[in-house]
């Protein structure tokens, strides 16, 4: 039985449903970072931004368009998807974009262990759940090959690293991990419709089947699907496997792991349980897996096609050998509409495969650059613009869904990010940009299950910075999605803004519009959806502040067609607009979710902290130096820990175990 988040049960109540390791002596408490006022006399306000998380760095918006191009545009829209040639599958879930988090980060991303849960995570995923229903995690990444679980870890932790060996191409560090890692995704399922994907170790053929035992036996139906391999076709680069190896290699793999996992005796699930193969697309197409019989030979096992990509990298920059790219010059491509086209064309006739086997298709790790990101892009709004519109590509060609990876506190392009652990008595989490890219495409999709998406860039006569989707529900016209990428660079607003006309069946009096805006493509800050904003760096609970603006906007019959009405929709340069014909929709209403989570946990008895300046510098606990040391999380991050020393406090609380066999949160829940 699981209680819905609008239940007006007091928490407390809620305690006998929640997953527990040792029930009779663990208790769950799920903890927030309260921001205190920040003062500075000899000692620590705000964390100096060595992390990539936090980096302040602001590029230039790229110059305007060389060539003129049309700032009013008409597109004649058809109510009826029948009358629409070109639309996508019906995508039968809202939850379009969901996240893959770096197995050696989740302990700052969902909480030190099933006992101390991160609330402003809750309240991120909340708000998503208010509108998609569920969120599809996937726990994995480079570190799931060396995953090693252990009876035990000190400090009450889920999840340690080895130190990575300097032979390891990527220095991809050992993870361990005990058997509360599954209690700690268990325990957000209870509280969150969160859904979950693991990866079994493939570093080598000595299959370890923990992970499988477990997340089967401790996440039941809320785990979805087992990753069998992640990146294969790098695995000779990597030191997995030796320079031979072939796709029909990994084929034959796939098949030895199954029978593994047959003669087990605890896994009981493996029809429709599995995903692969995962490629980088790097030294393998997918296509050459499909030619070794793979889907036909594993149809039964498999639970999904998956594919992994990134459209650029910053691996130089992130290990020191090779040309660092210029993130200056790398910014422009991506704030065109070709930039997600051409990333997906090359998946087309995968996607078609996959229809043809009844199979979802989904981009199971993805973000804006490997390797962690680039600064001044990745964090960025017009980076939520790409994310979006990459979004509504893949949805468009097919894909089911996509997975924006999150890697530690030394990445720059994390959707969101805790604060560095001598800092979390007093900041709160950094939200990324892309963050709003989810919460835009989940309102986008509606709930129906049924949503057809369309681009009608070349359509309309639109280009490369002006791109528009239409998206119909139940085979109806819902809704249309509409980019600006150009910049005015700051100058008077107005100049790049567009007016789209959008011709529509006369009976369509008027439209409502929610807009996500920022005043650049390069800033950080003050982004808004719909007039709220979750925060800017340091200051996110994970709920949405501010008042919500939703701006009606009147149809006027056209002057040349007779049964036509014409909708002008504004978008700012730069901009985007999402505009819903049915303006009785659920969604025109719908800001913070009506299910939030709130604490009170103080871990100190007032406002000020002391920290040494050196442990300052180095907030995530290990200089530079050592991070290289210790290795990425993957060859897309490079994270330590997270632990820190060096902070002196008054007086502090304990935050859990203090009640036997119930779940207690401080300050509680609001619902």
């Amino acid at each position: 039985m699981r209680l819905p988040l609008t239940s007006s049960l007091p928490l407390a109540l809620l305690a006998p449903l929640l997953y527990l390791p040792n029930s009779a002596q663990a208790a769950v408490t799920v903890y927030n970072q309260i921001p205190f006022g920040q003062t500075q006399s000899g000692t620590a306000g705000t964390p100096q931004p060595t992390l990539a998380a936090y980096d302040e760095t602001v590029l230039q918006p790229p110059a305007l368009p060389a060539e003129p191009y049309n700032k009013e545009f008409a597109i004649n829209l058809q109510r009826d998807a029948g009358a629409v040639g070109g639309l996508s599958i019906p995508h039968k879930t809202a939850s379009f974009f969901g996240f893959s988090i770096e197995m050696s980060v989740i302990n700052q991303v969902l909480g030190k262990n099933s006992s101390f849960i991160q609330v402003p995570f809750l309240n991120l995923m909340a708000n998503l759940q208010e509108r998609a229903g569920h969120v599809l995690i996937r726990i994995g990444g480079n570190t799931q090959e060396y995953a090693v679980m252990v009876d035990h870890l000190d400090n009450g932790r889920a999840i340690a690293k080895e130190k990575a060996s300097l032979t390891q191409t990527t220095l991809t560090p050992a993870v361990l991990y005990t058997v509360d890692l599954f209690y700690i995704a268990a325990n957000i399922s209870q509280f969150v419709n969160v859904n979950w994907f693991i990866g079994i170790p493939f570093n080598d053929t000595n299959w370890r089947l923990q992970i499988a035992e477990n997340g089967q036996r401790i996440l039941g139906d809320k785990l979805v699907g087992m990753q069998v391999g992640n990146e294969p076709d790098l695995y000779a680069r990597h030191g997995h496997r030796p320079e031979t190896y072939t796709p029909m290699d990994y084929n034959n793999e796939f098949g030895q792991l199954i029978q593994a996992l047959k003669d087990n005796g605890n896994i009981p699930r493996i029809d429709g349980m599995l995903v692969g193969p995962s490629l980088a697309s790097a030294d393998w197409t997918p296509e050459m897996v499909w030619d070794t019989g793979f889907i036909n030979t594993y149809l039964e096992y498999l639970y999904a096609l998956t594919v992994e990509n990134y459209p650029n990298n910053n691996c130089a920059a992130a290990f020191g050998t090779g040309a660092v790219q210029d993130p200056q010059e790398n910014f422009p491509r991506y704030l065109t509409h070709n930039a997600g086209v051409d990333m997906v064309k090359k998946y087309l006739s995968s996607t078609m495969i996959a229809q043809q086997a009844n199979k979802p298709f989904i981009m199971f790790e993805t973000n804006s650059a490997s390797c962690g990101g680039f600064p001044g892009i990745s964090d960025s709004y017009g980076a939520a613009l790409w994310a979006m519109d990459y979004g509504f590509q893949m949805a468009y060609s097919n894909f089911s869904n996509a997975l924006l990876h999150i890697g530690g506190q030394n990445v720059y392009y994390n959707p969101f990010t805790a604060p560095p652990t001598n800092q979390s008595s007093f900041n709160e989490w950094t939200i990324g940009a892309i963050y709003y890219s989810v919460l835009v495409l989940a309102e986008a999709f509606g709930k129906s299950n049924t949503s057809q998406i369309i681009d009608l860039t070349g359509a309309i006569g639109a280009n490369e910075f002006t791109p528009a989707y239409a998206i119909y529900e139940n085979s109806v016209l819902s809704k249309v999605a509409l980019f600006n990428y150009v910049d005015d660079m700051g100058g008077t607003r107005g100049p790049s803004d567009l007016k789209v006309g959008l011709n529509v069946p006369a009976e369509t009096g008027s439209v409502k519009v929610k807009y996500l805006e920022a005043a650049t493509v390069s800033t950080k800050h003050n982004i808004t959806w719909a007039g709220q904003t979750f925060g800017n760096k340091f200051e996110v609970d994970g709920r949405l502040k501010g008042d919500l603006n939703v701006v009606t906007i009147t149809c006027s019959p056209s002057a040349t067609t007779a049964g036509v009405n014409t909708c002008t929709i504004p978008v700012p340069a730069p901009g985007f607009a999402l505009v819903f014909f049915n303006t009785q929709d659920e969604f025109t209403g719908l800001g913070q979710a009506e299910s939030s989570f709130t604490t009170t946990a103080w871990t100190k008895n007032h406002n000020t902290a002391t920290v040494d300046p050196k442990v300052l510098e180095t907030s995530n606990g290990h200089s530079a130096k050592d991070r290289i040391g210790m290795g990425s999380t993957s060859k897309k991050s490079a994270v330590g820990n997270g632990a820190s020393t060096g902070v002196r406090v008054a007086s502090a609380v304990v935050l859990g175990g203090v009640v036997v066999g119930m779940l207690s949160v401080l300050g509680g829940m609001r619902w």
